[in-house]
C-alpha cells in the first residue's frame, strides 16, 4: 500500500488512543457521480483530527496546523454510504506530531481511504512552534510507541520551466478561522483535473504546505506526477505528488 516518495502509512500500536466518529457524505461533499471529493475527504480529517482533541480535552492547549497530508484511495466513498472515520497519533516530533486516519464503510472491516497528515503544534496566543506538553504526550504517545518524525519538507521545487500551466483562484470564501486558505481547498485544483476525465477507481496523493496562501489568483505548475501551487509573485505554496493506481 505504500508508494516510493510518499509518508508512510503507519499501523497504530496496541492498546494506544484510537478516536473515531461516524460521518454521511452532503451533497457538499459529492462530484455529479456521487463520488466524494477529495477536498471533502481533507475536511472529514481534520474535523476528526479537531474532534479527537477536545474529547481529550486539549483543545486549548495548542493551534496544530497541516504541514503534510497524504490520501491513499483504495475505494472512493460514495454518496448516501455512511462511514467510520478513525484517528490516532503515528508518530511524534519535539514540536510536530503525526496523525493517521482511516476511513471505512460501516459494514465492511477494511478501510476505503488511508490517510497520514503531519501536523505543527503551536502556541495559541503567539502562534509560533512550540513543544508538546507533558500531558500532549502522555494521551496520544502510548498509539505513537516512541516512533519519531521529523517536519522536513520532502517534495523538491518547482522546475525553472514554466511547463504545463493551469491557471487556478483561491477564493475569500476558502480561508478558515486562521484566515488563510483552508488545507481542504487545496486539493481542489486536483479534483479539477478528475472531473475533467473519467471517474478515478483509485488515487494516491500527498501535499506539502509550504506557505499559507491568501484569496487570489495562483499558477498550478504540472510536471509528470507532480504539480506546484505557485503565487503570483513565484513563491511556491504548496506541491502535490500523485499516483494513479
Amino acid at each position: 500500500m505504500d508508494v516510493d516518495g510518499f509518508t508512510e502509512l503507519a499501523a497504530p500500536a496496541r492498546g494506544g488512543r484510537i478516536f473515531s466518529r461516524e460521518v454521511d457524505p452532503g451533497f457538499s461533499d459529492s462530484a455529479p457521480s456521487g463520488r466524494v471529493r477529495l477536498d471533502a475527504i481533507a475536511r472529514w480529517l481534520q474535523d476528526v483530527a479537531y474532534a479527537d482533541v477536545a474529547d481529550a480535552g486539549l483543545a486549548q492547549a495548542a493551534v496544530w496546523v497541516v504541514r503534510r497530508s497524504r490520501i491513499s484511495v483504495l475505494r472512493f466513498p460514495r454518496f448516501a454510504e455512511r462511514f467510520q472515520v478513525a484517528t490516532f497519533c503515528s508518530g511524534l516530533g519535539r514540536m510536530w506530531a503525526e496523525r493517521r486516519t482511516t476511513v471505512t464503510r460501516i459494514g465492511e472491516a477494511e478501510p476505503c481511504v488511508e490517510a497520514v497528515s503531519l501536523w505543527v503544534h503551536l502556541d495559541p496566543e503567539r502562534w509560533r512552534p512550540t513543544p508538546l506538553s507533558d500531558e500532549e504526550i502522555e494521551r496520544y504517545g502510548g498509539a505513537a510507541a516512541g516512533r519519531r518524525v521529523t517536519a522536513r519538507l520532502r517534495h523538491p521545487p518547482p522546475p525553472d520551466v514554466n511547463g504545463d500551466v493551469m491557471h487556478w483562484a483561491f477564493r475569500a470564501t476558502d480561508c478558515d478561522l486562521a484566515d488563510h486558505v483552508n488545507n481542504a481547498s487545496y486539493w481542489q485544483p486536483l479534483e479539477e483535473e478528475l472531473l475533467d476525465g473519467p471517474d478515478p477507481e483509485r488515487i494516491d496523493a500527498e501535499i506539502e504546505y509550504r506557505t499559507p496562501a491568501q484569496p487570489g489568483d495562483v499558477r498550478i505548475v504540472r510536471n509528470g506526477s507532480r504539480r506546484w501551487i505557485v503565487s503570483g509573485d513565484g513563491e511556491t505554496l504548496a506541491s502535490i505528488l500523485v499516483a494513479h493506481r
